[in-house]
């Protein structure tokens, strides 16, 4: 019985229709009144999670470059415009940025035709557009993961600890990454490590591996390569090489042996033959350069370590020596950090404040 119904009842019993002993009677009866259902309590919604750090910009990853290259230029100026003894100052500040020594000579000869009597401010953008144009030349055009055959055959140069095999396993996630499939060969034959860092990348990356003995003839694992890759049906084959020194003679000639017998089973391969240079070495890479190029026919360049050297300003003397395209930039371990060049971008991230 409701609270409606026992008023009823009390109002028919003042009235005189019921005695007021049965009204009593009748409440003791009456079954309590059921409580209203409440809903339960709604839980608390989650705390919403935190989004991930931004990866950082390419300023950022070339900070330690830019501080060679404009760091001092400031504190060099201060209030002073150009003139002799500051333009002294500045060739010693070019000079130590690892442009290289013709490279320095031209773009102080530029400052000083464009910028005298200026400050630090017309001497910083005398810089940049002299730059700018320099790299401009070396930028690849076109879609750079374009295929020139099926399979697209690389060939991969470099010296040991340049980050060859690494920039391999790069390349492979990015064309798997592009819907591409992909398969690499061990060709560095003398180096376990390399075989089972190419073996870590194919499994992370779904890229087919092939691979030979230890010791056996790195020619043979690149044929291998191509025609597996043939058979397959692949987009693109990878083929890494032994890192070697550039004044190892013998060694460097073999690039240019495995190139032919990667042509054999398909002509024009290979279609792009890549040399990985570490921009830590500074200068020394533009020396290591020169010599694949008369060996391998080199197509491209692969500038690493971007991210933790001073002497990222090589790449203005590669431009300004060499004219090799540079395809791409690697500025961290991660598979996104391997960047497609953009001469505008990295200038901008060069003397980005």
């Amino acid at each position: 019985m409701g609270p409606s119904d026992a008023l009823l009842l009390l109002a028919v019993a003042l009235a005189g229709a019921l005695p007021l002993g049965a009204f009593a009677l009748l409440l003791r009866r009456a079954p309590p009144p059921v409580p209203e259902a409440v809903a339960p309590p709604k839980p608390a919604a989650p705390p919403a999670a935190k989004p991930p750090p931004p990866a950082p910009g390419l300023g950022q990853r070339l900070a330690r470059t830019r501080e060679a290259l404009l760091g001092r230029l400031g504190s060099v100026f201060g209030e002073r415009t150009l003139d002799a003894a500051l333009l002294g100052e500045l060739e010693a500040l070019l000079f130590g940025a690892d442009l290289g020594v013709a490279t320095a000579e031209d773009l102080l000869a530029r400052v000083r035709r464009e910028a005298s009597g200026g400050g630090a401010a017309q001497v910083r953008a005398v810089l940049k557009q002299a730059i700018a144009e320099k790299l401009a030349r070396i930028e690849p055009s076109g879609d750079p993961l374009a295929l020139a055959a099926k399979p697209h055959v690389i060939l991969v140069l470099g010296v040991n600890g340049s980050g060859k095999t690494t920039t391999i396993g790069k390349l492979a996630a990015r064309y798997r990454a592009a819907g591409r499939s992909v398969v690499l060969g061990a060709g560095d034959t003398f180096r376990a490590a390399a075989r089972e860092q190419l073996q870590r990348w194919s499994e992370r990356t779904g890229a087919e591996l092939v691979s030979g003995p230890d010791g056996g003839d790195p020619a043979a694992v690149a044929f291998d390569t191509v025609k597996a890759a043939v058979a397959r049906g692949a987009d693109v084959a990878i083929i890494d090489t032994a890192g070697r020194l550039q004044t190892k003679v013998p060694l460097m000639e073999e690039l240019a042996k495995i190139a032919r017998v990667v042509g054999k089973d398909l002509p024009g391969a290979p279609h792009e033959t890549l040399l990985v240079l570490d921009a830590n070495t500074g200068q020394n890479a533009i020396s290591q350069a020169r010599e694949f190029m008369g060996r391998a026919g080199v197509s491209g360049i692969v500038l690493t370590k971007l991210d933790g050297t001073a002497k990222g300003g090589v790449i203005v003397g590669l431009a300004d020596e060499l004219g090799l395209p540079v395809k791409y930039v690697g500025v961290g371990e991660a598979a996104e950090d391997l960047r497609d060049f953009s001469a505008a971008e990295f200038v901008d991230a060069l003397f980005s404040p």
